[in-house]
């Protein structure tokens, strides 16, 4: 499993082993926590993921490619815009374990995003976490698909959402192609809707998601690493629910409405507690210790009511998760 949390037990490991130049490391930590980071200008971020350093990655809508900004650094392009055959990018995931980041490359060109390259459909990427080179290509199943976002088992395994197709796929370590996992008709699109969205592996070891347009939640039972039961969470009113994170033995979701909130899962109920509202079109959050980066994808200017207008500048935006 993909862990992106870093408690307060590991700094303190990470204090002791490196002594004072562990208390700067952290101290500079502290600054670089409460600062927004800025990320390319008109890049319409789509994704954010991070690394236990704190360097943070992220994928472009429009422009593709994987730019990575080390704690206090500015961003520097680890995976070329087009790389490996790719176009725009979505959810993208640094696995540190295997040494790669996973990258959902899609053809937007229906939307009017034409992207770096010509490449057709929808496709996970792999590239090599430190210099970018690629790794891998493997293409999601015929017919509609769009590739949105990924989790990694404890056992190296991918697992990746599709937003078009009720399909979660899999990608086992060494595989050469990718497996529908589970299909499920609840995770089929509604009409003119969009479909599965976030995902993630929740501390039970079952998997979690989360579908766009209309906003629900659902759990798939695992056992042995084959899919069980498929259940329909009961929350309250949730609005574009996007990405998925696990947070401890919760979640953090993000809502396109502007909200980044903590999910807690009690049985077949699902407790949401907002952790700040107020957010310019969230589209996805990675934890780095006690602070929970939000890429603010403002899409609306590129494919949505305000195309054409001015989006501002684009930022990672830091939040406190205490």
């Amino acid at each position: 499993m993909k862990m992106e949390v870093k408690g307060d037990a590991a700094k303190r490991g990470a204090l002791t082993a490196l002594g004072a130049a562990g208390v700067i490391w952290m101290l500079a930590g502290v600054a670089y926590a409460e600062t927004p980071v800025g990320v390319p200008d008109k890049s319409f971020p789509e994704s954010v993921t991070s690394t236990k350093d704190g360097t943070l990655y992220v994928g472009s809508f429009n422009e593709g490619g994987v730019v990575k900004i080390a704690p206090g650094g500015k961003p520097e392009q680890l995976v070329k815009p087009g790389a490996n055959g790719s176009r725009s990018t979505l959810g993208v995931l640094a696995d540190e374990k295997s040494g790669t980041p996973y990258v959902c490359s899609n053809d937007l060109s229906g939307l009017g995003v034409k992207g770096p390259s010509d490449a057709k459909g929808s496709v996970l990427k792999t590239f090599d976490l430190k210099t970018g080179a690629d790794k891998g290509s493997f293409a999601l199943g015929e017919g509609a698909s769009l590739c949105n976002d990924i989790v990694v088992g404890n056992d190296g395994t991918a697992y990746i959402s599709d937003s078009l197709a009720p399909n979660i796929y899999s990608l086992k370590p060494g595989a050469t192609k990718l497996e529908v996992w589970a299909t499920d008709p609840a995770f089929a699109p509604a009409k003119d809707g969009v479909g599965l969205d976030g995902i993630a592996i929740g501390a039970d070891g079952n998997i979690y998601l989360t579908t766009y347009i209309p906003a629900k939640l659902f759990r798939v039972a695992v056992k042995d690493g084959k899919p069980g039961a498929v259940t329909e969470l009961k929350p309250r009113a949730l609005d574009h629910a996007d990405a998925m994170r696990a947070f401890g033995d919760s979640f953090l979701v993000i809502e396109g409405a502007g909200r980044l909130d903590k999910v807690t899962i009690k049985g077949d109920e699902a407790q949401i507690d907002v952790i700040q509202d107020g957010l310019t079109e969230p589209v996805s959050v990675t934890q780095v210790g006690n602070t929970g980066w939000i890429a603010e994808g403002k899409l609306s200017y590129i494919i949505g009511p305000n195309k054409g207008k001015d989006p501002g500048p684009f930022v990672l935006k830091p939040v406190s998760l205490k």
